[in-house]
């Protein structure tokens, strides 16, 4: 070990976690003291862009150092399939390897946790043994055919209302501490470990602890306050500024807590003498909005506060500083397999595709954004390495929730409306340009116009068409334009299509008669 390569990686992705509410990125409040300090020997990147506006997504191209239409995983095809995992490539080079995680996406079903020695799923409603048994064959099945999509969509519906019940009010318990414990049992048995790590407690429904929540949200009934985004985004429910406020308050004294318990896994990395010896990532793999643009939630659209994401990296050749040029999450796969020296690109199955480091993508290398020097074909390294490329495919379980909201207030949803469309995005730090399958495109000017209220598709503005321009050429490269709508039209008619075994399973669970 010198002190340029560190033996180990800790990656921590805070879920949902917005940039402007980290002390760090200038929030007013002090939300994230453990992370202020943490920042004071790290690089903190200001313009960190998600390839995804939502978890399983995002994690795939951690994993993969793909975008999300290279690696397929998304709502209408919930598992990640054919692609060697960044863990798989770092076990096969001798890493100790674990993933904990309260996300209900990562996990063995949707083959995220691929190749790590091990991995823990806290989830409260449907575990990891679920998901790789019965349900999980029944699930694949449904997804698999058109005519049975429907009926995956109410599984994961109701498995969802269940969560949002079983973990409100006096029975929320979040896994974050016992997913430190766990990490921390981890790293103290290994010798040179990779240990990822998924903070779930500002997704909704916000339920803090006592103690934050009395901080951040003083007076506030977490029950009493929308925690169901579809039903503010299908226009059934209102929410005043005053509700906004304690929405917020909650969302804080999550974040909060995640600090908390974060501070106590560097603060024991560092009294067992490993601190310096780990390279750690933190980030969001996402954010979220309360009432911008009219939305709640990380669906329907790629505004910046759901990908503009916080990223702060420790590594003894990244200086503690700020840096304002754009990266994208995708490079981190890259930078892990550069701190750690190991090529990759290597399938670990026969078929798969694996990719090898490429330094171009490396935050660690002097060539980084140099994709004049790339070596891997990736559809993103375009031009001069300063854009970034967004996607987001029609969201399935969000739109059936939201179907069944609006439908219980008699409320009717146009199928030309964000609700149903993909999006593609191309950003830049001072242009963004959104192209969108049933409604007009959306282009905005970050410099000039953070909140991005003024659309300028249609304009002349020589950024914007620039940027539009690269993210054409980005769709050419990936495959073409989403242009064509998709159906929205979907059936559960077919049951008997499954097998005996997995409608047992469903019946089981109350989704069949």
């Amino acid at each position: 070990m010198t002190a340029e390569s560190p033996e180990n990686v800790l990656f921590v992705v805070m879920d949902t976690v917005r940039k402007d509410h980290l002390t760090p990125y200038g929030y007013d409040r002090p939300t994230t003291p453990g992370l202020e300090q943490f920042a004071e020997e790290a690089t903190v990147f200001e313009q960190a862009v998600a390839p995804a506006p939502w978890t399983l997504p995002v994690h795939a191209s951690l994993f993969t150092g793909m975008y999300p239409s290279q690696h397929g995983a998304d709502q209408e095809n919930p598992y990640l399939e054919g692609a060697t995992t960044l863990a798989e490539t770092l076990s096969a080079a001798g890493y100790d390897t674990a993933c904990y995680s309260s996300n209900a996406w990562i996990t063995p079903y949707t083959h995220l946790t691929d190749g790590f020695d091990e991995q823990d799923n806290f989830f409260e409603v449907m575990p990891g043994d679920f998901l790789s048994g019965p349900l999980a064959k029944a699930w694949k099945t449904m997804n698999d055919s058109d005519t049975l999509r429907a009926l995956a969509d109410k599984l994961v519906s109701l498995g969802n209302t269940a969560h949002e019940y079983l973990a409100g009010g006096e029975g929320a318990d979040s896994k974050t501490p016992t997913v430190i414990d766990q990490t921390i049992d981890f790293i103290d048995d290994s010798e040179e470990f990779f240990a990822f790590i998924n903070l779930m407690d500002a997704h909704l429904p916000y339920h803090p602890p006592k103690e934050y929540a009395d901080e951040f949200a003083p007076g506030v009934d977490s029950s009493e306050v929308c925690q169901n985004s579809k039903e503010y985004n299908a226009g059934a429910y209102e929410i005043e500024d005053d509700e906004w406020e304690d929405i917020r308050g909650l969302y804080d004294a999550e974040i909060a807590h995640i600090d908390d318990q974060l501070t106590r896994l560097f603060d024991h990395l560092k009294e067992t003498g490993q601190w310096d010896d780990t390279m750690v990532v933190v980030c969001a793999d996402h954010g979220e909005l309360h009432g911008e643009h009219g939305l709640y939630g990380h669906e329907f659209c790629l505004y910046d506060p759901l990908i503009n994401v916080p990223l702060m990296v420790k590594h003894p050749k990244l200086g503690a500083e700020r840096r304002e040029d754009q990266v994208e999450l995708v490079d981190l796969y890259h930078t892990v397999l550069d701190s750690l020296g190991v090529e990759g690109g290597e399938p670990a199955s026969p078929g798969d595709d694996a990719i090898a480091l490429d330094r171009t993508r490396s935050l660690l290398s002097v060539d980084y954004r140099d994709f004049a020097k790339a070596t891997n074909d990736d559809p993103g390294q375009l031009r001069d390495g300063e854009y970034a490329f967004v996607e987001y495919s029609r969201p399935v379980v969000e739109l059936k929730q939201l179907e069944e909201k609006a439908a219980s207030a008699n409320i009717v949803l146009g199928e030309n409306t964000r609700f149903y469309s993909r999006m593609r995005s191309a950003r830049r730090t001072d242009a963004k340009y959104t192209r969108i399958d049933r409604i007009e495109d959306e282009a905005f000017r970050l410099d000039t116009d953070p909140e991005e209220l003024e659309n300028l598709a249609d304009s002349d503005d020589e950024a914007i068409r620039e940027t539009e321009a690269a993210l054409a050429e980005f769709e050419d490269e990936i495959g073409g334009a989403w242009t064509d709508a998709l159906d929205t039209d979907v059936s559960d008619d077919s049951v008997d299509q499954m097998d005996d075994e997995a409608q047992e399973r469903l019946r089981d669970l109350g989704y069949l008669e």
